[in-house]
């Protein structure tokens, strides 16, 4: 089920272009849509573009240290 910060669309893709995705996301344990996603956001940052809104972080937070343990 989509997220409901998320916008949903319907996007038409050649099959050959859907078979790579398909098989990249797999390679990279992503479902096909996490990865056209990552796909959308490395090209615009490799244009210098970063989204204004960022989606919450996904995956465990960092460790909490207990102050004076270094």
């Amino acid at each position: 089920m989509a997220s409901p910060d998320k916008k949903s669309f319907a996007l038409r893709l050649d099959p050959a272009l859907w078979t790579e995705i398909e098989r990249l996301a797999a390679q990279e344990l992503r479902s096909a849509n996490a990865q056209i996603e990552y796909l959308l956001r490395d090209a615009l940052a490799r244009r210098g573009i970063k989204p204004a809104s960022q989606s919450i972080p996904r995956g465990r937070p960092p460790a909490r240290r207990e102050p004076g343990t270094d």
